[in-house]
């Protein structure tokens, strides 16, 4: 799999760590509930088709991105960089 990095072009996956879901929400700190924290850290979906996942290109420009890949085909629909993407969006 080939993932195309806004900075340094098309990549290899291997110079990228992949983090997980990006669409989680962190709950707001104090205010925060044992059970929404534990849902936030432990609960994933592991969904078939369109999913937009965190991943880190560590080998490269060291940048965070928001992949958005059909985990049934790896086919790759778009690559954000994470800090422009608002969390828990939609792409």
């Amino acid at each position: 799999m080939r993932i195309t990095c806004p900075h340094c072009g098309a990549r290899d996956a291997q110079e990228f760590s992949y983090l997980g879901d990006a669409n989680p929400k962190r709950p707001d700190g104090l205010d925060a509930t044992e059970a929404a924290m534990h849902d936030y850290v432990y609960q994933r979906d592991n969904p078939a088709g369109r999913h937009r996942e965190l991943w880190y290109h560590g080998a490269g420009c060291h940048a965070w991105l928001v992949v958005t890949r059909d985990t049934r085909s790896h086919a790759i629909e778009a690559v954000e960089v994470a800090s422009t993407v608002r969390s828990g969006a939609a792409a």
